[in-house]
């Protein structure tokens, strides 16, 4: 089933050379990213809106050693809690009204031997931080109205628009977690440096 994924649309589509700018700024980005992307761990990205996260979060995809894999990609504060919480883990059949006959496996199952790339990070509700840290630990879901612990190799690339470390402060976002998207923080020039 997975990889049938990989024929769905569940691929990176843009290279560091894809990335438009020869600014300095944007020259050094590229480099750090490039050595961040040959590592397992979490990678943040930082920048405003319209800096091009999503696009560099496909080429670290595509330099990383799970390039072959799929990547997969979400906007976690467009979504309301509850939705968030099926497409992240999936759900059994009969977990909740409308679900689907025989259930549906999440993104993190569609992501496995892959990236997932979680845009917005800083949108998540605090209960959706408790599950996401499970999984960065244990590297272990259970789909909605599930009983089974499902094993999933992922990658997470996480990008925000807001400064985490002012979230943490304030209470709106868990410490723990913080320090695990942020093993490996890059902050992005604002756009208009491209040069």
């Amino acid at each position: 089933m997975r990889s049938q994924l990989l024929h769905k649309g569940y691929r990176a589509k843009y290279r560091f050379e894809d990335v438009i700018g020869h600014s300095q700024a944007v020259e050094k980005t590229k480099a750090i990213l490039r050595k961040m992307a040959v590592t397992e761990s979490p990678v943040l990205l930082i920048g405003e809106t319209g800096t091009g996260k999503e696009l560099l979060a496909h080429a670290v995809h595509l330099a990383s050693g799970r390039s072959q894999g799929p990547f997969v990609a979400i906007n976690v504060a467009a979504m309301p809690e509850n939705l968030l919480e099926s497409e992240l883990f999936g759900y059994e059949e009969g977990a909740f009204t409308g679900a689907k006959k025989g259930g549906r496996p999440g993104l993190f199952e569609f992501a496995h031997k892959g990236t997932l790339f979680l845009d917005e990070v800083e949108g998540m509700s605090q209960a959706m931080q408790v599950k996401l840290l499970r999984v960065l630990q244990e590297q272990e879901i259970m789909r909605v109205g599930g009983n089974q612990i499902i094993y999933v190799d992922v990658r997470i690339v996480a990008a925000t628009n807001e400064s985490l470390e002012e979230k943490v402060e304030d209470g709106s976002f868990r410490r723990d977690l913080y320090y695990r998207l942020n093993a490996l923080p890059v902050l992005i020039p604002p756009a208009g440096t491209g040069g």
